[in-house]
């Protein structure tokens, strides 16, 4: 069993699409999604309507939380609201409905999937060094966890201490816990641009964190078109 993590997806079509596809290159069998469908990027209908046909295990990322609410969002930074409302506005009631019923957390096969953290996944709190991922580990009662968020692949491991490791290939050891950040399908904020996942090898219990290549200048776009912020298509090319 191989299995296809994803999420961050914001809206970004054509990410979504490649990300795809190079899964069923690489003989994914299973795929598992971490959570913020919508939000920031000018496909949200279309990106939700192709995750929930996949009929996977989806997470609420808070972007979709609040893209499916009515609440004020005059708290926010002003691009991430201008663009949620503009989000608001494309989906339909059902398809609001929809977001506003996935669940926080979710165990799939033998590991567990949030959005952000296990200790208060309505928070919305960032995990961005092995401290903020201590708190994490005391409330993972399986070996792995995979969630997303900060739009960084990040991988924390929990044995004797708490460490961060490099994510890019990393083998599943007995007696140590896994907190791995799958990364951004739509918006990454590593300094590279290039749509981010990984994939879970159950029989050999190894997770791999890859980059896929998207038309990205379509993807921006769109985004103009939309009379979305600007700065939403000039940082995909920046990874930032």
């Amino acid at each position: 069993m191989r299995i296809a993590l994803f999420g961050d997806i914001h809206a970004n079509l054509e990410a979504l699409e490649a990300v795809l596809a190079d899964a069923a290159e690489q003989s994914c069998t299973d795929y598992v999604c971490m959570g913020d469908v919508v939000g920031y990027n000018a496909d949200p209908a279309a990106c939700l309507e192709k995750v929930r046909a996949m009929d996977i295990p989806v997470v609420k990322g808070n972007h979709d939380e609040d893209a499916s609410g009515s609440h004020s969002l005059e708290s926010m930074n002003p691009v991430a609201a201008a663009a949620l409302e503009w989000t608001r506005e494309q989906l339909s009631d059902e398809q609001r409905t929809w977001l506003r019923r996935l669940r926080m957390v979710r165990q799939v096969e033998d590991f567990t999937i949030v959005h952000s953290t296990l200790d208060q996944p309505a928070h919305w709190n960032y995990v961005t060094n092995r401290f903020d991922a201590m708190s994490n580990f005391s409330y993972q009662f399986t070996q792995v966890c995979f969630h997303g968020h900060t739009h960084v692949p990040r991988v924390y491991v929990k044995t004797d201490k708490v460490q961060e490791v490099p994510a890019e290939s990393i083998v599943i050891e007995e007696g140590s816990k896994y907190f791995i950040n799958v990364g951004s399908v739509g918006q990454p904020r590593d300094g590279d641009w290039r749509a981010c996942y990984a994939i879970y090898d159950l029989d050999h219990k190894m997770v791999v964190i890859r980059r896929v290549e998207y038309p990205i200048e379509v993807t921006q776009q769109k985004i103009l078109d939309a009379g979305l912020p600007s700065m939403l298509a000039e940082r995909l090319a920046d990874g930032r």
